[in-house]
């Protein structure tokens, strides 16, 4: 009898016990947690797939830094072709430096530079909500208001041009030489 009263005893115990050891332990855990966060590589799909959902900025009266004149001088300019027999044209605003007419199906938008997290060339319309991402191989016009593309697959002359170089000297891979790090 006394030692099923004392068999009873412990578990009832043992529950208790359990989680006053558990308990200060947690508030460690958590603190180690803070300190080293894990560093997750971004592929360039996440990049661009971030690039084209990163809102457009609702102000009209736009004064252009130096690092967006920067980005301006980068702007592929000229018809681009697009997939489906669509065409986007990109000319330099001639009264407004920095400043782009984009127009394509009898659609216009002045747009301008906006820097951009993954180093792509970004033209905005803030009043249109449109969008003209330019990568060093192809481009894109977008209407975030909407929420379609308008226009994919673009590429100037340049981009042409580039893109074959791509195939002839694809870049190294993220991965290339991981294997050998490890050794």
């Amino acid at each position: 009898m006394k030692k099923i009263a004392l068999i009873a005893a412990l578990a009832l115990a043992l529950p208790f016990a359990a989680t006053a050891q558990n308990t200060p332990a947690k508030p460690a855990a958590k603190a180690e947690a803070k300190k080293a966060p894990p560093k997750k590589q971004v592929t360039r799909k996440a990049a661009k797939a971030v690039e084209e959902v990163t809102p457009i900025a609702d102000e009209t009266n736009i004064v252009l830094t130096d690092a967006d004149l920067e980005v301006a001088k980068r702007v592929s300019l000229g018809k681009a072709q697009c997939e489906l027999g669509a065409d986007v044209t990109v000319a330099a605003d001639e009264k407004k430096p920095g400043f782009f007419n984009v127009s394509t199906k009898g659609l216009k938008y002045r747009m301008h530079p906006v820097e951009s997290r993954t180093g792509a060339i970004r033209l905005e319309d803030p009043r249109a909500g449109a969008m003209w991402l330019q990568l060093g191989n192809k481009s894109m016009l977008m209407n975030q208001k909407a929420g379609l593309r308008i226009a994919d697959e673009c590429q100037t002359a340049e981009q042409v041009a580039f893109a074959e170089e791509m195939k002839k000297n694809p870049p190294k891979s993220l991965f290339e030489g991981a294997d050998a790090a490890k050794k």
